[in-house]
């Protein structure tokens, strides 16, 4: 068993001092390892990215129970900005890159806090375009003008450029085509295998995370409700009925998904 990470230890999140998100939530991401945070839609994925990354109060939450260690170090007293330099990146759903800028622009923006010297820059721009070689044909487009999947590679490569130990990587195969999410989910990889960058994603696409990852934690409702390795969990009765809409009769029909919380062991 590799050393832990990061270790949530049974957070409550509450948004606007009344709205209770995340109810208890505990999960432990190992060094050098690929996590997947499961769920559908609002049930607290990404929620509990940001409470790790400290981007909370932008959304008017807040941590009220529970504890956030990174490396043995408690860490919801940090800004945003102290995670950066210690190592955490969160890329946010929806890729968020500076539009007007260039391709190259945006991947130097994530270097920013590091202080390299030209050199230095030009040798990790080298690095990512070996990850990632579609960005360095696009690396003088304006950002805003490239395709989603380029948008999304320009956002995981600005976090590389900030040399990350863990990337929190929310909803990476949002609006993307199947082809286009099978070649980011291969990168997360290598880079997780070369680089040795460990990963806690957000995703709904449970098929394509559970491919890909070593260990997963499904959501609902804000609450972990299963975990396991992702091989089991790809295996799981429930799970597959649930999320990958497959049971061992077939496939599920949408008529009996309306009765589907009755059958769920865990509700």
């Amino acid at each position: 068993m590799s050393q832990a990470l990061l270790t949530v230890n049974g957070i409550e999140v509450i948004y606007n001092h009344v709205i209770l998100v995340l109810k208890g939530v505990s999960l432990t991401v190992p060094e050098g390892s690929i996590v997947a945070l499961l769920g559908g839609n609002g049930a607290g994925k990404t929620t509990t990215l940001r409470a790790v990354s400290n981007l909370l109060k932008g959304e008017r939450g807040n941590v009220t129970k529970g504890s956030i260690e990174y490396r043995g170090e408690r860490i919801e007293g940090l800004t945003p900005s102290d995670l950066v330099r210690r190592g955490v990146i969160q890329v946010m759903e929806g890729r968020h890159c500076f539009g007007h800028l260039t391709v190259e622009e945006n991947l130097l923006t994530g270097a920013y806090t590091r202080g390299l010297s030209r050199g230095e820059l030009a040798a990790e721009l080298e690095r990512v375009y070996h990850y990632f070689p579609r960005l360095k044909t696009r690396r003088t487009s304006q950002a805003g003008y490239t395709s989603g999947g380029e948008q999304q590679m320009t956002a995981v490569g600005r976090a590389l450029m900030a040399k990350p130990n863990m990337i929190l990587l929310d909803e990476p195969s949002m609006g993307l085509a199947p082809q286009i999410v099978a070649e980011i989910f291969q990168i997360v990889r290598d880079l997780n295998g070369k680089e040795g960058v460990s990963f806690l994603l957000a995703e709904q696409n449970t098929n394509v995370a559970l491919k890909y990852a070593d260990y997963g934690y499904i959501l609902e409702s804000g609450r972990i409700v299963l975990d396991g390795p992702a091989a089991e969990l790809a295996d799981n009765e429930d799970v597959r009925e649930f999320y990958l809409g497959v049971s061992k009769a077939g496939r599920t029909s949408f008529r009996d998904i309306k009765s589907y919380r009755r059958r769920k062991r865990w509700l």
